[in-house]
């Protein structure tokens, strides 16, 4: 449900996508009736970033009504926040404070935070509903072996293509980075580009070619990026023959660049899907990044809210079983979330096999990439950690070495991470 902020800690390459309408705004009390309020021993407070889909603050509104009406003893206090460059802070100072939510989103999950004592585990209210999430999000909410967050959306990126540009040219769906390769070069003619990735030729791409070398940017206490030497060096093979699409007008999170035809393949998210649809028809299908090589793996970026509970509130328990009520419980809430505000996946897998506008297509092929193919940012990857990374990957696209270019950033992202371990 979203168009993350490039202020945010990860940017646009950390969640889901939220286009906010107008400016930040003070984080404001919303409860949810002064009927409900009136007979309620607890009241919880639950915070929510500014989304920018019509009826979404509205949505959180009903749900929490629907749940003192089942829970006569619990009201819940929507409390509508700041547009989403600003919440985070926002959050940060709140928790230091006596005022701290009981419950409250977080676009960029944080294992510091967990570490640190201000999240709750949650192991407990998925019980045996653990199995049916999505692997990538609970190894995403996972910290020295417990839960501390759960997924409201999953956010599936994955790469869209022409079919009837790619039929012409004589070129089937890449599965490997060299066909990825070849077919941008074989899609360039005339005003269209092969690939559009985002308007500096970087966008998630190397977070991509890592994953789909078989390797990580984090495992345990250490940052292994460089690992992936091999795989990031191919920014120059994909940037040498002037196939990929730069500077475009909007970036790479909308779908823009695909549907004026001014790129043939694009990488881009499931929220795109029904504009694309709109303008194009039956005329695109989907595909995860193809694997490196025969040895590697095709992969696909999941994004996503998640929802926490505050370790010190004071209500952790009518906390926590109002989120497995919400998030694991109610299944229609979870469908209504995810496609009537927005074009989402709910992260429980059979919850996504039954909703009707996944259902086909090549909503339901990305639905499928995502379940099979899905990777998640390590909790422990912040910001200075993907600048870095982002200005290495830049200079390998230009002709850098890449294992020494690596290695340098890695180094540097070594140091933050034994901070943040320590």
């Amino acid at each position: 449900m979203s168009a993350r902020s490039a202020l945010s800690r990860r940017g646009f390459l950390g969640t889901s996508l939220l286009f906010v309408a107008g400016s930040a705004v003070a984080c404001s009390s919303n409860p949810q009736g002064t009927a409900a309020a009136k007979g309620a021993k607890v009241t919880l407070t639950q915070w929510y970033h500014q989304y920018g889909e019509e009826g979404t603050q509205a949505a959180v509104k009903r749900y929490a009504e629907e749940y003192t009406k089942a829970n006569p003893d619990v009201a819940v206090n929507v409390v509508w926040g700041a547009d989403t460059s600003q919440y985070e802070t926002k959050l940060n100072a709140a928790l230091l404070g006596a005022d701290a939510p009981d419950i409250f989103e977080l676009g960029d999950f944080r294992a510091e935070m967990a570490r640190k004592g201000q999240l709750e585990p949650l192991d407990d209210i998925y019980g045996s509903a653990k199995d049916g999430f999505n692997q990538a999000d609970l190894d995403y909410l996972t910290v020295d072996g417990k839960l501390y967050g759960m997924k409201t959306i999953d956010d599936v990126m994955v790469l869209y293509y022409r079919k009837s540009l790619l039929k012409k040219a004589g070129v089937t769906p890449p599965t490997t980075f060299a066909e990825l390769v070849d077919a941008a070069k074989e899609l360039t003619t005339g005003g269209v580009k092969g690939l559009f990735i985002g308007n500096d030729g970087i966008g998630d791409s190397p977070y991509l070619l890592a994953w789909s070398q078989g390797k990580d940017l984090i495992d345990g206490d250490k940052v292994v990026y460089a690992d992936a030497a091999k795989s990031i060096g191919g920014l120059r093979d994909l940037h040498s023959d002037k196939s990929v699409l730069l500077g475009f007008t909007t970036d790479w999170y909308d779908a823009g660049a695909f549907t004026q035809s001014a790129a043939a393949m694009q990488w881009c998210g499931l929220w795109a899907l029904p504009t694309i649809e709109k303008a194009l028809g039956d005329d695109f299908g989907v595909a995860p990044w193809p694997a490196y090589d025969k040895n590697g793996r095709p992969v696909a970026r999941l994004g996503g809210w998640t929802q926490a509970v505050n370790a010190k509130s004071k209500h952790k328990d009518e906390a926590k079983k109002y989120l497995q009520w919400l998030w694991i419980k109610q299944t229609d809430i979870q469908i209504d979330w995810a496609v009537k505000y927005g074009f989402h996946v709910p992260p429980q897998t059979e919850v996504a096999a039954r909703t009707p506008e996944l259902s086909k297509g090549a909503a339901k092929d990305a639905v499928a990439i995502g379940t099979k193919n899905g990777v998640s940012f390590p909790a422990e990857w912040t910001q200075a950690m993907q600048a870095g990374f982002i200005a290495a990957a830049a200079d390998i696209a230009k002709g850098a070495a890449p294992e020494k270019t690596l290695e340098k950033a890695q180094a540097k992202a070594q140091s933050d991470l034994d901070k943040q371990m320590g």
